[in-house]
């Protein structure tokens, strides 16, 4: 087979509890080094937070896997240190098209409105993201990575979890304030635990197989219903970096999975497919079958789980990888606001409860785009077949068509940590929204400036207008225990007072936020909206981010 990528071997070092024979304790340990398991690990280190990270592999993924990340996504990595180099080795695309036979029937288009820095998505194989991760890890004194250390046993306990590691050389326990589990969807902690997950296992198997071809096909997803080149089933179609191209065949559930990835059996799929005329090289070859289903809980005492280990979907729409990230991005600013005194343990209650929100969000469109996808009974696929014949000519049936709703960040907009509004706003930024980006300053981008704390935004005509009541106001909040550090945006001019300014010369934080002069937003340390009125209140600012910690939900 083809090989576009070197695999690194990580280098196995003896745990110092088995070289000066002892037991450590850590603040946090982390179990998987996958994109979300070192997605967490970064965000904590990043607010200086000592965390080991366990892993019982020696290198990162192989074969492409997770292929899709999303805009959201890559915004969190940006935040993280990895987003450039995601960005700019990816293949960026913002458009996808549905066919039946070879006819295009519905198409959409994931930016639908100018000025965002990142596009809807980025395709990278995941060894590249994995590879990226390390070497941000890498740069950072606080996190030490142990491979080829295998997660045995757990013993959570009230103040502590106990973990049992296996290694080459031997066995060894530690103990940890925090355990965040990130081993996969057949996590082996979860079952240690006993813990419960619930949901759909769906009866059908793909194939995937990453082929490597010179060709000039358009950067987009693309997607066949009942295809000459594979009658009545589905294929789906990724650009890739370095000339991978990931194919998606659509099996049945009477397909032999051995059988099916022999190169014998695969080539012909592929060349029938191309034609006779392009030539290619399989690089990666996997059979999948797909689950939707989820934990009830993603928090249990001492004990959080995170990514697939807390749920699973099928990969229509790109959801799994992308879900993770933004499980850990949720998580962390909670756990560390916990485990430096200045939350109530009951906070980590609401990433359960808004990450669990956001897996139902994707449980259910997941489940919708397989059942589109993967009609299961004759009367289904008559039905998927009907939408699509009329989607050629009739507009409300392209409404219809589901070949995979894309991931977006979920709204969390019933959360028991958001202040409920008091004054009119026009827009999506509703207490609970992601943050919408915006360029600023001539070339920067609004994000940029936002996130890993709790933050106010407050708007003016002109900044450099801007009160001493306000300024001092604005510089008590930033010396609050729970610090809250202030952003003046405004189309021209420089706040005083040493206060950062973002210059909306394009006026799309305004638009985009609602904004008049006065206007004051709070903003979650993970970019999302937590309040907002239209002046500034510094009490109301300091009960909200009570709120946003969790004190409500303790004195309740």
């Amino acid at each position: 087979m083809a090989k576009s990528f070197d695999y690194p071997k990580f280098d196995y070092v003896t745990p110092p509890e088995i070289a000066e024979q002892r037991r450590g304790h850590y603040p946090v340990v982390i179990v998987g080094a996958g994109p979300v398991g070192m997605s967490a690990a970064i965000d904590l280190a990043q607010q200086g937070q000592s965390v080991l990270v366990l892993d019982d592999d020696e290198t990162v993924s192989i074969g492409s896997r997770g292929v899709c990340y999303a805009k959201r996504s890559i915004e969190v990595l940006d935040r993280l240190g990895v987003g450039d180099p995601v960005a700019d080795k990816g293949v960026s695309w913002n458009v996808g098209r549905t066919y039946r036979v070879e006819e295009e029937v519905f198409n959409f288009n994931l930016s639908p409105e100018p000025d965002h820095q990142r596009p809807g998505m980025v395709n990278l194989q995941q060894y590249y993201l994995e590879s990226y991760m390390v070497g941000r890890i890498r740069q950072l004194p606080n996190i030490e990575m142990r491979f080829r250390n295998q997660v045995v046993g757990v013993k959570p306990g009230e103040a502590q979890a106990e973990v049992e590691v296996e290694t080459p050389d031997g066995r060894y326990t530690l103990t940890c304030d925090w355990l965040i589990v990130a081993d996969g969807a057949r996590s082996p902690i979860r079952r240690m635990l006993g813990l419960d997950i619930e949901g759909k296992v769906f009866k059908d198997r793909f194939l995937i197989a990453d082929v490597v071809m010179d060709v000039d096909f358009p950067v987009e997803r693309r997607l066949w219903f009942d295809p000459p080149f594979h009658p009545n089933q589905s294929v789906l179609l990724h650009a890739q970096p370095d000339k991978v191209w990931r194919i998606d065949f659509q099996l049945g559930w009477d397909a032999d999975p051995k059988e099916e990835v022999k190169p014998e059996n695969v080539i012909p799929r592929v060349q029938q497919m191309l034609g006779p005329d392009i030539g290619f090289e399989l690089e990666w070859v996997s059979i999948y079958t797909f689950q939707c289903r989820r934990m009830n809980r993603f928090n249990h005492g001492r004990v959080l789980f995170v990514g697939d280990a807390a749920h699973q979907v099928s990969p229509f729409g790109a959801r799994g990888a992308n879900s993770g990230i933004q499980d850990a991005d949720n998580l962390v600013w909670k756990l560390k606001l916990v485990m430096d005194g200045k939350a109530p343990a009951t906070l980590l209650d609401s990433y359960s409860q808004e990450r669990g929100f956001a897996a139902d969000e994707n449980i259910m469109n997941s489940t919708r785009s397989t059942d589109f996808i993967t009609p299961k009974s004759a009367v289904s696929k008559q039905f998927r077949n009907a939408v699509l014949d009329l989607a050629r000519t009739l507009p409300f049936a392209r409404k219809l068509v589901n070949s995979g709703r894309l991931s977006v960040p979920s709204y969390y907009s019933a959360s028991s940590l958001n202040t409920p509004e008091t004054e009119a706003f026009a827009g999506d930024m509703v207490p609970g929204a992601p943050m919408a980006d915006a360029p600023v300053n001539g070339g920067d981008w609004l994000l940029h400036h936002a996130g890993g704390e709790f933050q106010v935004m407050v708007y003016a005509d002109d900044a450099s207008a801007v009160d001493a009541e306000t300024i001092q106001a604005l510089q008590g909040l930033a010396r609050d225990e729970i610090a809250v550090k202030a952003l003046v945006v405004s189309p021209r001019g420089q706040a005083p007072g040493g206060l950062v300014t973002l210059t909306d010369s394009k006026g799309r934080v305004q638009e985009r936020y609602d904004l008049r002069a006065g206007t004051v937003y709070l903003l979650r340390p993970d970019q999302h909206v937590a309040a907002r009125w239209r002046r500034l209140d510094t009490e109301a600012v300091r009960a909200s981010v009570r709120r946003a910690c969790g004190h409500a939900l303790a004195s309740a």
